[in-house]
């Protein structure tokens, strides 16, 4: 058994909180983490010590800590942090659902490290775990039409034909998760990519 299948793991999907963010695209990481609360059954309560929303799970036998946190994207490093510490996750057992604008719509990738491409979630996450070394599922969100600022991109819904498409993607993002969680990084790279 390598570490990867034995420890426990920190699953984050990112996401501003809010009802008026609850459907933009920069809130897929929240939705791919309701998805897995609902596949194990579980309900997120408030971890007072991280200011997140927490979930602790067994995914194939192995613990899992599913996490939202509660403060805006570009703040998340902070929560992160502190459930990693309190739950002694390593940085590289940390899983991060997030965004992305460099994969086109419904693309999903997975990776470890690497730049945070202007993502203030990640960069932020980054800074307060003093690593980049921490896994990434990345949801393909596509770049914004035209000259649109991607900031505003972000925070916008999705598009009336992408809304069609989001549930089924956002289920493959969380199979794409248990599959990690599974295998580990490189074969789940393998059968997806």
């Amino acid at each position: 058994m390598t570490e990867m299948t034995t420890g426990p793991a920190l699953v984050v999907g990112l996401g501003n909180p809010g009802s008026e963010y609850e459907r933009t695209r920069h809130n897929v990481g929240f939705m791919v983490a309701d998805v897995l609360a609902e596949r194990v059954g579980g309900r997120f309560t408030v971890h007072k010590k991280s200011g997140a929303d927490l979930l602790e799970a067994r995914l194939d036998g192995r613990k899992v800590l599913l996490a939202k946190p509660r403060t805006y994207m570009n703040l998340s490093g902070r929560p992160v942090a502190a459930l990693a510490k309190f739950f002694s996750v390593p940085a590289t057992e940390v899983i991060v659902v997030h965004d992305e604008l460099d994969l086109p719509f419904g693309q999903i990738r997975l990776k470890r490290g690497g730049g945070e491409g202007g993502h203030n979630g990640l960069r932020s996450i980054s800074q307060a775990l003093t690593t980049k070394d921490y896994l990434r599922v990345r949801f393909g969100i596509g770049r914004p039409p035209g000259r649109q600022d991607p900031a505003d991109y972000v925070l916008k819904p999705f598009s009336a034909p992408e809304r069609k498409e989001v549930p089924v993607i956002v289920e493959q993002t969380a199979d794409a998760v248990e599959l990690l969680l599974r295998v580990g990084l490189e074969p789940a790279q393998n059968q997806l990519h």
